[in-house]
């Protein structure tokens, strides 16, 4: 297969998903561009702040970019580059585009709640206790998996405590360094636009100056040397501090400058791989149906394809952090109703390209990643692009490998500020009434509702959780969040419902993701009980089998009222058919 039809391929069949199965999904639902939305109805300069929509867009794709449309595609090629494509193409365009319009669409019509308050409105009380506790499990999985792959890719140690040498030692280093430097270029940028005005153009064209220069600075001086639980915990103060302060400061400067980052790795993808296709290099060595003698070696994920595939390849195709993001930080910015379709179902298509390039990646280095010359699928990203770029451009591979080493980590530390802030606001709103805040409750309610208190548990709880390592959490994430994605399907779907407007679209995604990914923590749960019963695993695996378990439980019940919403809405819709009728 020519790697380069693949991606240009690709490209275009995701741009006309956006054209005409996004414009089709935007008149189906009646977005309004005259209408006000939640960022300027409840400004409130903390969490409410109206955003140009380039920024707004730059924090959205950088929270739900992370490792994942990275490491999905790459630990899923060992089923074949065709079952891979076909589910980037039209889980991307049909299930993962539709979940994330619906959900940021669902919350600024509702003063820019979460998926909770949603399902508050569409099901009730009882169901919105049950999603909370759901998706708050998952963000700490998701706190979990993405602190441990940046002190990963930060430490002089890895998880299992085995020393880190050589190239990737320095690597570590600089990108570490880079990537404190980068934090307070974002935090400069921030006072300049929001508190001096600075024009966003001017300060753009500046800002990618300062991130150039921070490179050059971080690659040639790096001095910071930690371990991986050191930077577990340094990580988790970060994300503490980050999380709770005003948005303005931090999230929107940082994650907007994150976005040329990413934007710089997606062109440089695209390059390679055109590049290399064109001097002759641009083998793809990915087989089209895969190799079962390769599953659970090197960076590759084990079962079969259903329903690993659907569950490895999350970000890539669906996953469920995309609606906590759409419903909890990127409608409170929204400035306009018109832009939640390049917001929400342009992002997901454009993550959909970077999962298509990782392919290609992989597809390069095929043979290197089978015996476990790389040590992640984020090195096998990075070393696949950057050999790629180095048949063309001699003696660029070492930098472009650690600039893309970097891309990645800063995404993941982007993605964790993002889930680590969604987190406290779903802790809170478990203990508030509708129209409450946490300022109205009294006694222990108040206190639990702090978002500080709030903050600190769920940085507590993650970050001992992401102790044990990422490849322990990741296959138990995978299942949480594409599960988390059925019942943020099923949540726009009632509510849609609720309101009268077409929901069918997302019957079929609902119902294959509850079943994809019911089969799939079922297998978990059956796996880590039989490794620890046996002795072969130590109580994580416990625990992740209770917490497994919990996930399903939650799902179901979930499922149970969604269905029962849906069928009242149904009788109720055709009651009043029939009422006109007789009229």
């Amino acid at each position: 297969m020519n790697a380069a039809v693949l991606l240009i391929v690709s490209i275009v069949i995701l741009a006309a998903g956006y054209v005409f199965y996004g414009g089709w999904l935007a008149k189906q639902w009646g977005i309004d561009p005259s209408r006000k939305t939640p960022a300027h109805e409840l400004e409130d300069g903390m969490d409410y702040v109206p955003a140009k929509t380039p920024v707004v867009m730059g924090h959205h794709f950088s929270s739900i970019a992370g490792a994942g449309p990275i490491n999905g595609p790459i630990q899923a090629a060992v089923f074949g580059w065709v079952p891979v494509l076909l589910w980037v193409l039209i889980g991307g365009i049909f299930f993962g585009g539709v979940h994330d319009f619906g959900a940021l669409f669902a919350s600024l019509r509702n003063k820019g709640q979460s998926i909770g308050e949603i399902i508050n409105s569409s099901m009730g009380k009882g169901a919105k206790k049950l999603f909370l506790t759901f998706g708050y499990l998952t963000l700490l999985l998701v706190v979990a998996a993405f602190s441990s792959i940046v002190a990963s890719t930060f430490g002089t140690t890895t998880a299992a405590g085995k020393a880190v040498e050589g190239a990737t030692l320095a690597a570590n280093e600089s990108t570490a360094m880079i990537s404190i430097l980068f934090i307070l270029l974002a935090i400069v940028f921030g006072y300049f636009v929001y508190r001096k005005n600075a024009h966003v153009g001017v300060a753009s064209v500046l800002g990618c100056l300062g991130i150039v220069g921070i490179v050059a600075l971080g690659l040639n001086f790096h001095p910071i040397a930690l371990t991986y639980n050191t930077w577990m915990w340094v990580v988790g103060a970060y994300i503490l501090v980050a999380s709770v302060t005003p948005v303005w400061i931090l999230l929107q400067p940082r994650d907007y400058l994150s976005s040329f980052l990413l934007y710089f790795m997606i062109a440089a993808g695209v390059i390679a791989v055109v590049g290399a296709v064109l001097v002759g290099h641009g083998n793809f060595q990915v087989p089209a149906f895969g190799d079962a003698a390769l599953k659970g070696t090197g960076v590759f994920t084990t079962g079969t394809a259903f329903p690993a595939l659907f569950v490895t390849i999350a970000c890539g195709a669906i996953s469920g952090f995309h609606s906590l993001v759409s419903s909890g930080t990127s409608a409170k910015q929204l400035d306009n109703e018109k832009n939640a379709r390049p917001v929400s179902y342009g992002s997901m298509l454009i993550e959909c390209t970077v999962a298509v390039i990782s392919l290609c990646a992989i597809g390069y280095v095929w043979s290197a990643a089978s015996d476990g010359t790389y040590a992640s699928p984020t090195q096998v990203f990075a070393g696949g692009l950057s050999a790629m770029i180095a048949t063309f451009i001699p003696g660029a591979e070492n930098i472009m490998y650690q600039m893309l080493i970097l891309a990645v980590s800063i995404f993941c530390l982007t993605s964790l500020d993002t889930a680590t802030r969604l987190a406290r606001y779903m802790f809170q709103e478990f203990f508030v009434e509708k129209g409450q805040t946490y300022k109205d409750l009294t006694g222990y309610k108040k206190v639990l509702a702090n978002p500080y208190f709030a903050t600190v548990v769920t940085v507590v709880l993650g970050v001992s959780l992401g102790m044990t390592g990422y490849t322990k959490i990741w296959p138990l994430f995978g299942a949480a969040n594409q599960l988390l994605a059925a019942i943020g399907l099923l949540a726009v779907c009632t509510w849609l419902g609720s309101v009268g407007k077409n929901n069918k679209m997302f019957y079929v995604p609902m119902v294959f993701m509850l079943l994809v990914t019911i089969c799939s923590l079922v297998q978990t749960i059956m796996a880590k009980m039989n490794a620890f019963l046996s002795g072969a695993a130590d109580y994580w695996a416990l625990i992740q089998s209770v917490i497994a378990v919990l996930l399903v439980a939650l799902s179901l019940v979930l499922a149970f009222i969604a269905a029962k919403t849906l069928y009242a809405q149904h009788i109720a819709k055709k009651d009043s058919s029939d009422k006109e009728e007789v009229a």
